[in-house]
């Protein structure tokens, strides 16, 4: 452990006038063997805030902010390396809310560690001496990739409802499995999740979809989805989603239920579309309760995308991507549109087509855990390629012509902007017709026509 300590962290430790101590992530994915990625620099010690401030800047480390109530201190040393520190302390909680309610600082380092959430977090690294302390028996968890909780779950789970999705996003990124009494307690305080900020929720729920970039591997994302369904809290932070639990599907083209395929479709999708993957389907749901089938669903299912990442206040430009994806995924599913058509949406949603002919796969492949081509994206990668080779424009600045063109032919104001998209639309046929000659002359036609 000690040659992956920063040497200003070093330092810091031989300066402060008491034992400075790594804790949680840093030093859990050490014990477990996890090849050093990006880590989180969790410090915590006896010493005050202000004994830390003090070592801190006579190292040459810039305090980025110190809130005293809660005994923290954010810090970054000299390379830019960032810090957390927080003073040994005890919490008291009112029931599920993440904010304790009270703080009683200590210099006891086993109360410090039943203040945590698994005994996998509460593992102690001495940076000074070089040596572990084990309050509660972590490392034989560690050993075991096991959560289990610092106290009976039930009151862990109840003190703090965000540790009702920190437990999936750390089981997906760790590989680890909770324990049968911190499923249950988990399971007893499922409803609590309802008391945390929705911007929390939505951060740990991508850090669980990108699981696979921590130690979880391939099956982080699912692990932990599954763990959300299985303790209930699912139904409380996605109940639209969760309705497609059980829910058949034709069994000639799929393999799952609804639910089952929108997990297993996150598996099968690059990083940048887990969201969509995940939400892809959540319009069958409603459209079955509604209609008795499922014919709505990418139109609905976008209205509820949108929904969902707003009420989870998510990015709005991230949440209109994601539910333009939901509304396009099935798009040509039956390869019956025209060759004509496709080249339309193709040029019409150019700037969202590598995600889409992702999520399409995705979808395909999650059907029957079939990696084989997608035979709609393998068509539409087909038309696109032969667009490309004709010289197609995607886009209004890819056009021969430009405003200033239309706008000498007497065209003005918001007909400009008009008659460009039309061009545009004109050139997707027939990419050699995109030369300044032939598109002037097919506006002055059409002018004429409509005279």
């Amino acid at each position: 452990m000690e040659r992956l300590i920063p040497r200003p962290l070093k330092e810091l430790a031989a300066a402060l006038p008491a034992p400075l101590y790594l804790v949680g992530g840093s030093v859990r994915d050490f014990l477990a063997g996890f090849s050093a990625g990006e880590t989180d620099w969790d410090l915590c010690s006896p010493a005050s805030e202000e004994l830390l401030e003090q070592a801190a800047q006579k190292c040459g480390f810039t305090v980025r902010a110190v809130y005293r109530n809660t005994g923290t201190v954010k810090l970054s040393d000299p390379d830019g390396t960032g810090y957390e520190y927080t003073r040994f302390r005890s919490d008291q909680y009112v029931r599920g809310l993440h904010t304790p309610a009270g703080i009683v600082f200590t210099d006891d380092i086993a109360l410090d560690a039943r203040r945590r959430d698994f005994c996998a977090n509460a593992v102690y690294y001495e940076i000074e001496s070089g040596t572990f302390c084990d309050p509660l028996g972590g490392i034989a968890d560690i050993r075991a990739k096991t959560l289990r909780t610092v106290a009976p779950a039930a009151k862990v789970f109840g003190e703090d409802g965000l540790r009702l999705v920190r437990l999936a996003r750390l089981a997906a990124q760790t590989g680890f499995s909770p324990d049968a009494e911190c499923l249950a307690g988990a399971k007893k305080n499922h409803a609590l999740i309802g008391d945390i900020a929705p911007e929390r929720i939505f951060a740990e729920l991508d850090l669980l979809l990108h699981a696979d970039r921590k130690a979880g591997g391939e099956q982080g994302p699912l692990r932990g989805l599954c763990i959300l369904r299985e303790t209930g809290v699912l139904k409380e932070i996605l109940p639209e989603l969760a309705a497609g639990d059980g829910m058949p599907q034709r069994p000639d083209f799929h393999r799952y239920d609804v639910l089952e395929h929108s997990f297993r479709c996150v598996r099968y999708a690059p990083e940048n579309i887990r969201w969509a993957a995940l939400l892809h389907d959540v319009g069958k749901p409603f459209c079955f309760t509604r209609d008795g089938n499922f014919h709505a669903h990418p139109e609905e299912g976008a209205r509820l995308t949108e929904e969902i990442l707003s009420r989870l206040k998510a990015p709005k430009k991230f949440t209109e991507r994601t539910a333009r994806l939901v509304a396009l995924h099935m798009r040509d599913f039956n390869l019956a549109m025209k060759e004509s058509k496709v080249r339309r949406e193709i040029q019409t949603n150019y700037d969202l087509l590598p995600e889409l002919f992702a999520l399409r796969q995705a979808d395909f492949s999650a059907c029957k855990d079939d990696r084989s081509p997608a035979p709609g994206v393998v068509k539409w990668q087909r038309i696109l390629g032969q667009m490309r080779a004709e010289g197609v424009p995607f886009t209004l600045k890819e056009l021969a012509v430009n405003g200033a063109d239309l706008t000498a032919l007497g065209i003005g104001g918001e007909r400009v902007g008009e008659v460009l998209r039309g061009l545009l639309a004109y050139c997707a046929q027939d990419g050699t017709r995109n030369t300044r000659e032939k598109l002037l002359r097919h506006v002055k036609n059409c002018t004429k026509e409509n005279k």
